[in-house]
């Protein structure tokens, strides 16, 4: 039975231990595959996240925009913390704001006479293309 203090048998290599360098490497490794795999289960809620955000950050700037007649630019002043990746572009021919999150959400509001701003639907906002 081998215990702790018996000898190595013949020709056996002592165990190497790792490198500084080699468990860095292999925790920066586990690391990036935590963020991945959170990403990846979480992909859905950051989605969804996202296009309501744009929702609500299109009506709010339509409504400032062509309503109050205020500039696009004060606008943003007007939506709730964390909307810092929300950009908006203005339409002023079609009375029409766009909000986007790059690569995962846009939505639309429009200015439609007595009844305010509207948000598009998908087929409304495919139409526009």
């Amino acid at each position: 039975m081998a215990t702790a203090t018996s000898p190595q048998p013949m020709g056996a290599a002592p165990k190497a231990s790792l490198s500084l360098a080699q468990k860095i490497k292999y925790a920066v490794i586990a690391v990036l595959a935590l963020i991945v795999l959170w990403f990846v289960f979480s992909f859905a809620d950051i989605k969804a996240q996202a296009k309501l955000g744009v929702s609500y950050a299109s009506h709010i700037a339509c409504s400032c925009r062509y309503i109050q007649g205020r500039p696009l630019a004060s606008c943003t002043k007007d939506f709730e913390p964390g909307m810092g990746m929300v950009s908006l572009t203005d339409n002023p021919e079609k009375k029409r704001v766009t909000a986007s999150v790059p690569l995962l959400a846009s939505a639309v509001a429009e200015r439609r006479g007595d009844f305010g701003c509207l948000q598009l639907n998908e087929k409304e906002i495919e139409a526009l293309n």
